[in-house]
């Protein structure tokens, strides 16, 4: 039997980046998150310890900072093309670079040009992998919570012995929205297409009358890429965050579904992808990432 090295990487993990662009007394600030991982001839390494093809870790944080100086970041799909592609092309053993990017809100206080209040856990996100001569942009948003008070119904589904839950024709839909869309080439207005991307997700889950989380993952999906020709395939991770009625008949009291308790654990947990049936298959490039 022989003992072989699988597939590896390494990589410098959530370097935290703040810029501050100054026009006059006009402050713009850029909060980002940003992860660095390559893979390449890395035997060695593993076997014997000799780390002449390592670019250390610190030297992939080091090379964040500072092309974050020498350019403006711009968007975050853009500066996580440049990392990737100078990985890749300034060290001969390195043959594919990964760079992940979370960009964090920061909304200006009204009337003051340099102050800010942080917004919602919600984050703009981008997976760019660099391999072989070609890049791949997957880019998202996670913790967008949204919430739907009424227009969702959850009935018909099979009772056995150990069912309890009570079927539904009102209740309350309520989610956070993890999305992953991978693009189909470059050249694309980053920041429009999430704009509206986004947009498309949001308007649809509140349009949507829904019998089930799954029918409304599948139309939020359905509507991006009816929408947006440069998608190639939506993945959505949507936990039910689940609220139930309270009892009140205890105390004398009816509950016409206006009272909750929202339980934060256990909840279902809704994923799947829809995508273009004759887009072009990725490999590694998207199937290596977590899958939801």
């Amino acid at each position: 039997m022989a003992i072989v090295l699988g597939p590896n990487q390494y990589g410098k993990a959530e370097n935290r980046l703040v810029t501050v662009t100054r026009d006059g007394a006009v402050h713009t600030i850029r909060d980002l998150t940003v992860s660095t991982s390559l893979r390449g001839d890395l035997t060695d390494t593993h076997l014997t310890g000799d780390n002449s093809k390592v670019l250390a870790t610190d030297t992939q944080k080091n090379t964040v900072y500072a092309f974050a100086k020498q350019a403006p970041v711009g968007e975050i799909e853009d500066f996580a093309l440049r990392l990737g592609r100078h990985f890749v092309s300034s060290q001969e053993a390195i043959t594919g670079a990964r760079v992940l990017v979370d960009e964090h809100a920061w909304e200006r206080i009204e009337d003051d040009d340099h102050s800010f209040v942080r917004g919602s856990d919600e984050k703009r996100t981008t997976a760019v992998t660099v391999e072989g001569g070609r890049a791949w942009v997957v880019s998202g948003v996670r913790d967008v919570v949204v919430l739907k008070s009424t227009g969702s119904e959850f009935h018909g589904f099979p009772r056995d012995e150990y069912t309890t839950l009570k079927e539904t024709h009102d209740r309350i839909l309520a989610t956070s929205v993890t999305a992953r869309w991978r693009y189909q080439g470059e050249g694309i207005d980053w920041a429009e297409s999430f704009t509206e991307i986004r947009r498309l997700l949001l308007a649809t889950f509140a349009a949507k009358h829904s019998l089930s989380l799954q029918q409304t993952l599948y139309a939020m999906g359905e509507a991006v890429l009816r929408a947006r020709q440069e998608v190639a395939e939506v993945r959505l991770s949507m936990p039910n965050k689940h609220h139930f009625a309270v009892d009140l008949s205890p105390f004398g009291l009816e509950n016409d579904n206006e009272v909750f308790y929202a339980a934060d654990r256990p909840y279902g947990l809704i994923e799947g992808s829809v995508l273009r049936d004759d887009a072009e298959d990725p490999g590694s490039a998207w199937y290596t990432l977590p899958a939801f």
